[in-house]
């Protein structure tokens, strides 16, 4: 087993590699690096003050790592992976420091909180979305449920757009590319009048799919897109502000499908299609079912309202309101072949309303920041799992559908508070703590339409009104060194949990028994720094982190006592524990006019201390010796560019790129029962990918026209995957983008 020492040796030899390559958040001296100010404890201070690991990225800096959506980030924040969510267009799968939650299912809660404009999203779809008029993107790394609450187990992804003011701003941006991509986008705000401000953006993207079907020549993977929002600021006088925002986005691409990487059988193990061990190298061709619709549909829209108050100079309250509505139909072809094995159809409808009241005081040395928080969400959905080929034609299954109607409603309450005091001129202490309850109620029903009459219509598997109620304590202590003008220590210990839930997937008797919340405790040191007029920046983060009761959904199969015929089993359970600790480097430097070089690099070791399934008899019904999914030992980014002035004529930027990211376990359940060779489809190889990208920017900034290249190297990689081998041999891997260029034309005033 690797220890922390190895860790901080490996991190070592890295700063050596790369501290004469490191990197600047701006260019043109825009911005001192490390001096973005950023929200991670409610409250407004820059990055490099923050006594914890948090990465942020102003608009400029995401268009410098050719950032149009979250998961562009990947590579630039350590020990963090981002995918779009497997068989799905509308969800992204975040995993911080090993921990994170990759299903989408409607009753599985996220384990990374994403927020937008201090709103919470309650679910992973929805997700994926495009970064649309940003003031910045926050990642904050470790739990963070004194502030954030529930869901913030592995940490939290904030996302700031700018908001309306008395001065007058306009952009518009046009991208054209590979596979024909059109994006348009643009954003104009301003004043009405005094003490009234709107701001209004609108985005349209399309692209054709990378994955072809070879017999249909149908398209998969595409991107359609729109999505506007809007939003008013309303300051009356010098002590209220009333922001207020909606928004509105619609996705109707085509189905996002892989490939089938194991053998896919019936429910005897008889095989239908044989898959060679490791699969053929993929290439972008995948064949579907016959009369699947190849769509995935989203509607996602909601408004927000925020009322701030500074009763005093020192005092200020803050009221935030917010509704959200989310729909999805996907078809998600599952198996990745042209049997209808695991081919289903998921339609949900969400919608959740929130309310949070915060006060914040600040006088001397003490400041604090404390508020009630409380949720009510609620989500049904209709799902249909197509399974001819799965149960045999020869069984008289010529069709087989069955249907899940559900129902799931929570009920969220949170009381919290954080305080800061500065015992001297350089040293502060934090303490914070917040107690949430919550309750949900859980409704399911599945029925079964076959060609054979026995199984028409028949009611399978029935529960009403499941209740369960979960408490919650998370405290968080830090302390602060000022050590030098520049130069701060930090030592941090902090808790965060998952909720627990219903199974959403329960087939038999038992499996819809409600699992546990996850707990995290973690334990963080860090070093930040910058030099020479902060030309040069060098952060060091190291962490270990105890993860308990980890909810895991384990696969098997049991025989139905209706039908004697074997029924798969997808169980979920809170497995075990789980041990990560690492570290992570951010170092950044301007050491000559023009020049800009970065890096982040995250090393991590994950493991499981127990992980019970009786399945792997061979081992002691442990599986604790398998490599949990999402922790590859090593993430990280190296970047470059050079900008060269032209005066009156403006500049131009010639940056680069490279991304790395060290093998990887792409699903749970990645090595056959009682076996410890890994399955090659549910792994992905080491991977390095390169960007680059030419700008030219006029002299005023007003203009600019850049072609941007990603992964020039057309490098073959996996992103995600799915295991659900107890249904026919189904495992099946996402990939990656191929090599694409794009040509952007930007306007701003």
């Amino acid at each position: 087993m690797k220890t922390m020492w190895k860790s901080i040796l490996l991190a070592g030899a890295a700063w050596t590699a790369v501290s004469g390559v490191a990197v600047a958040q701006e260019s043109n001296g825009d911005t001192e690096v490390g001096a973005i100010v950023v929200t991670a404890r409610r409250t407004e201070e820059t990055l490099q003050s923050v006594p914890g690991a948090v990465s942020a990225f102003s608009e400029r800096t995401l268009d410098r790592l050719q950032a149009t959506d979250l998961t562009g980030l990947q590579g630039a924040i350590p020990n963090v992976t981002l995918s779009q969510g497997r068989g799905s267009s509308n969800a992204t799968n975040i995993f911080i420091r090993g921990i994170g939650q990759p299903d989408a299912l409607q009753t599985f809660d996220p384990a990374v909180g994403v927020y937008v404009d201090d709103v919470y999203y309650s679910r992973i779809r929805g997700t994926q979305f495009d970064l649309l008029d940003l003031e910045r993107v926050e990642v904050l790394r470790g739990p963070q449920g004194t502030l954030y609450g529930k869901n913030t187990i592995g940490g939290a992804l904030k996302v700031v757009s700018r908001k309306p003011g008395q001065d007058f701003r306009a952009n518009a941006a046009l991208s054209i590319g590979d596979y024909n991509q059109v994006e348009a986008k643009g954003a104009i705000s301003g004043p009405i009048s005094e003490t009234l401000a709107l701001g209004l953006a609108a985005l349209s993207a399309q692209r054709d799919g990378y994955v072809t079907d070879p017999v249909t020549g149908a398209q998969y993977n595409d991107k359609n897109t729109w999505a506007v929002r809007g939003a008013l600021a309303f300051t009356p006088n010098s002590i209220f502000r009333v922001d207020v925002s909606a928004d509105y986005s619609r996705d109707d691409a085509a189905m996002t499908v892989g490939q089938a990487t194991s053998t896919l059988t019936d429910i005897f193990g008889t095989p239908l299609i044989v898959v060679a061990n490791p699969p053929p190298a993929f290439n972008f061709k995948t064949r579907t079912t016959t009369g699947l619709p190849n769509s995935t549909k989203l509607t996602h829209y909601g408004f927000a309202g925020t009322v701030t108050a500074n009763i005093t100079d020192n005092f200020t309250l803050k009221s935030i309101t917010a509704y959200r509505n989310l729909t999805t139909d996907d078809y998600i072809d599952i198996d990745a072949s042209q049997l209808s094995l695991g081919d289903v159809f998921v339609g949900v409808d969400q919608n959740q309303f929130s309310q949070e009241f915060q006060g914040a005081y600040a006088s001397g040395p003490l400041s604090v920041v404390g508020g009630l928080y409380w949720m009510q969400e609620g989500i049904t959905s209709h799902q249909e799992a197509y399974a001819n080929d799965f149960l045999g034609v020869f069984l008289g299954f010529a069709t087989f559908t069955r249907t899940i109607d559900d129902d799931l409603n929570t009920r969220s309450a949170a009381a919290y508070i954080n305080a800061s005091y500065d015992i001297t001129d350089t040293v502060q202490i934090t303490g914070g703590l917040r107690y949430t309850s919550e309750r949900k109620v859980y409704s399911r029903t599945t029925s079964t339409f076959s060609s054979n009459p026995a199984f028409t219509a028949t009611p399978a598997f029935a529960f009403r009104d499941l209740s369960e109620t979960w408490t919650d304590t998370s405290p968080m202590v830090n302390i602060r060194w000022k050590a030098a003008e520049n130069v701060m220590l930090y030592a941090r210990a902090s808790k965060g949990f998952k909720s627990g839930g219903f199974n959403g997937r329960a087939n038999n008797p038992g499996e819809q028994a409600a699992y546990n919340p996850e707990q995290a405790t973690s334990y963080e040191v860090g070093l930040k720094s910058t030099w020479v007029d902060g030309r040069y920046l060098a952060n060091l983060t190291l962490f270990t982190n105890d993860y308990e009761d980890f909810q895991a959904r384990v696969s098997g199969t049991v025989i139905d006592p209706g039908t004697g015929l074997p029924s798969p089993e997808l169980t979920v359970i809170n497995a075990g524990k789980m041990k990560t600790q690492g570290v992570e480097l951010e170092l950044a430097a301007r050491p000559i006019p023009g020049l800009l070089l970065d890096a982040q690099i995250g090393y991590l070791d994950a493991a499981y201390k127990n992980f019970a399934d009786a399945r792997f008899t061979g081992f002691g019904g442990s599986r604790a010796f398998q490599t949990p999914a999402f922790t590859p030992e090593w993430t990280g980014r190296i970047g470059s560019q050079y900008e060269v002035l032209f005066g009156d004529n403006g500049s131009l930027t010639i940056g680069a790129q490279a991304k790395y990211r060290a093998e990887m376990a792409l699903a749970v359940d990645n090595t056959a029962t009682n076996s410890a060779t890994h399955l090659p489809g549910m792994w992905d190889d080491s991977v390095w990918l390169f960007d680059a990208r030419v700008v030219w920017e006029s002299a005023d900034k007003r203009y600019t026209a850049g072609v941007y290249g990603q992964n020039l190297t057309d490098e073959l990689y996996k992103t995600d995957a799915q295991e659900f081998s107890s249904v026919g041999g189904i495992r099946t891997a996402y990939y990656g983008a191929p090599k694409t260029w794009t040509l952007r034309l930007t306007a701003r005033y």
